[in-house]
């Protein structure tokens, strides 16, 4: 069940609704929007007490069932657009935030150049591995907490708020204590109990897409995140396994679309995966923007070539700089910054 808060609601009648709610059995969880606050109401309607006779309460503008399964990612659960402040940087408002930086961090050398020039040329948020998932076990596997030192470096250096991936439950804590962003990969993107771990650090939680997963069953998975009282949810697509070879990915521009109709957390757009081509990538960031993402994800490289991990697909220095210039009309064009 969802609860809609009347505007001007006070601090105390709040809190008598949501003793009520309580009271009744149920869970809330508190979502504040710009002009209306709502609380779901998380339990099992069919075994607690109906929950309308709230409306009679001040304060309680209505109250709603919520027929989807994934009810506190869903659109009928809060109407307006969420978004998620990272060191000022808001993701889901007017401007198109630009994550960028190396596939994986391999040293201070490379991480801080690559730093410095895509802060320059307008990225707001610095991308990079510390920890890689890779198919074959001999692959470059990151540096782990050296990594995560490095990034930390980066940030202080170039005020750019750091976005990185977090592999296991035991390392969630730690990874929290470096990063700004947790990004839950594809290979994790149905793994629970990390996802629960992700949300109780109470950083942002960008949520990459499943590499054959459903919308549905990507939304669900992003409930676990808001279910563990952690509102800061963005969803990332980033390419799913189809039959085609031509491009490592098939990278879907249509959950934009679904996933602002369905949903009101971010969505987020990784074209370096999607594809695994740079060649491509300067066209589907275009196409990004040009639907409604509220960010783009890009792996950048000072040297593409002699980059540890998925070389193929990581832009240089120059190749971001020159895309950042063209993406300008797109974004003007969708009426965003």
């Amino acid at each position: 069940m969802i609860i809609v808060l009347k505007p001007g609601i006070s601090r105390k009648e709040e809190a008598l609704v949501l003793k009520e709610i309580k009271k009744l059995g149920y869970r809330p969880h508190v979502m504040r929007g710009v002009e209306r606050t709502v609380v779901g109401a998380i339990g099992d309607e069919r075994t607690h007490n109906t929950l309308e006779a709230l409306t009679v309460m001040p304060g309680v503008e209505s109250v709603m069932p919520v027929q989807k399964r994934y009810k506190l990612v869903s659109r009928e659960a809060h109407k307006g657009n969420s978004t998620i402040d990272v060191r000022g940087n808001i993701i889901g408002g007017k401007k198109v935030q630009i994550m960028a930086g190396p596939c994986s961090v391999e040293s201070e050398k490379q991480l801080l150049t690559t730093a410095h020039a895509v802060k320059k040329a307008g990225a707001t948020i610095l991308r990079g591995g510390a920890f890689k998932p890779r198919t074959s076990p001999y692959e470059f596997q990151g540096l782990g907490e050296k990594g995560l030192k490095l990034l930390a470096k980066a940030r202080k250096e170039t005020g750019l708020a750091i976005i990185t991936e977090l592999l296991s439950e035991q390392q969630a804590e730690m990874v929290a204590e470096y990063a700004d962003i947790l990004q839950i990969g594809a290979r994790n993107a149905q793994n629970f109990q990390l996802l629960i771990a992700a949300a109780k650090t109470g950083k942002p939680v960008m949520l990459k897409r499943g590499l054959s997963m459903r919308i549905d069953e990507w939304l669900l998975a992003g409930e676990y995140v808001l279910a563990n009282e952690n509102a800061n949810l963005m969803f990332c697509e980033r390419g799913i396994r189809t039959f085609e070879t031509y491009t490592r990915n098939t990278l879907d521009l249509s959950t934009i679309p679904i996933i602002k109709k369905e949903s009101h957390c971010p969505i987020v757009i990784d074209p370096s995966q999607g594809a695994g081509r740079a060649d491509l990538v300067v066209a589907m960031c275009k196409g990004a923007v040009a639907m409604g993402a509220d960010a783009l994800i890009i792996e950048v490289h000072p040297n593409p070539a002699e980059a540890l991990s998925d070389a193929a697909q990581q832009l240089s220095l120059e190749g971001f700089a020159k895309l950042m210039e063209e993406l300008k009309p797109f974004i003007a064009a969708a009426g965003r910054e």
